[in-house]
């Protein structure tokens, strides 16, 4: 009896001009190519956007790098999950053609860039009020990426909508060849939006994170009663859970990720921000308000 072989991870480049090389090669012979941009310690979040990437592109690189340029001082840059191989493994079988592993040397080889892509005034607000410099970090080696792979599409995750809206302004304003997909947020069973920092919450943690989710789900029931109902329903469920640590609630314009005027009617976007148990969480959806 004769057994399928289980499928082979994918090969694993670690420099510039061994992805510039591969690309090259690629676009060469008439083929797409999409890049899905990851810190690594991948998850079904990852893999969801990794198999609509494999949809729309005749070749995958799956790019892995814990970007230094994106922590502050006092956060999680030397304790983030790095797991290569294990990543590696999840990838076997799923279209992934490459994964560009750069060390920080290899990305920021005098140490770390003169030059940086400066996020504006959105890159200031809740996730950038909370953490100065992230998004100016996050352009300057989203736009790097870009340059090396040049990908027809990059993928990225709903869950980090001011992260989406910030890089697709970028690539936008720039006239970077490139087209954004965003993939819808993944849930566990329990409602819990997936994150690589997850794995920081032990089990009872993890039941009080799911006020996070109970927060959106209560903002969109309450939404037919305008900006105040929605915000308020979100602030209650979450008030109900002194171990969450509340950073923001917030209703944004899609269009322009300002605040919503009290008055707005129609799309907006949901964002909470919370810490439980030191861990930092982010969350958001998408609300229609009556």
């Amino acid at each position: 009896m004769t057994h399928d072989a289980a499928p082979a991870p994918p090969v694993v480049i670690d420099t510039v001009a061994g992805v510039r090389s591969a690309v090259d090669a690629w676009r060469a012979s008439g083929q797409s190519v999409a890049l899905v941009p990851t810190m690594g310690s991948l998850h079904d979040g990852h893999l969801a956007l990794v198999d609509r990437a494999a949809q729309l592109a005749d070749r995958v690189i799956v790019s892995v790098f814990v970007n230094p340029l994106q922590f502050g001082p006092s956060e999680d840059f030397e304790r983030y999950p790095r797991s290569l191989e294990a990543d590696r493994a999840l990838l076997a079988g799923r279209g992934v053609d490459a994964v560009f592993a750069p060390s920080a040397d290899e990305m920021y080889p005098s140490g770390g860039v003169a030059t940086r892509v400066t996020a504006g005034d959105v890159g200031e607000r809740f996730e950038g009020a909370s953490r100065p410099g992230h998004f100016d970090g996050v352009l300057t080696v989203v736009a790097k990426l870009l340059g090396i792979v040049t990908p027809h599409v990059v993928l990225f995750g709903e869950k980090d909508a001011q992260q989406v809206f910030l890089v697709t302004r970028m690539v936008r304003d720039l006239d970077i060849d490139t087209r954004v997909e965003v993939v819808d947020t993944v849930r566990d069973h329990d409602g819990l939006a997936l994150s690589s920092r997850n794995a920081y919450l032990d089990e009872p943690h993890r039941r009080v994170a799911l006020a996070i989710p109970a927060a959106l789900d209560a903002a969109r029931s309450a939404a037919d009663g305008g900006v105040d109902a929605a915000l308020a329903a979100a602030q209650s469920a979450l008030a109900g859970h002194p171990e969450v640590d509340v950073d923001y609630v917030a209703l944004v314009d899609p269009a322009t990720f300002d605040p919503v005027a009290d008055d707005h009617r129609g799309a907006a976007r949901m964002l909470v921000a919370a810490r439980v148990g030191g861990t930092r969480l982010i969350d958001t959806a998408a609300i229609a308000l009556g």
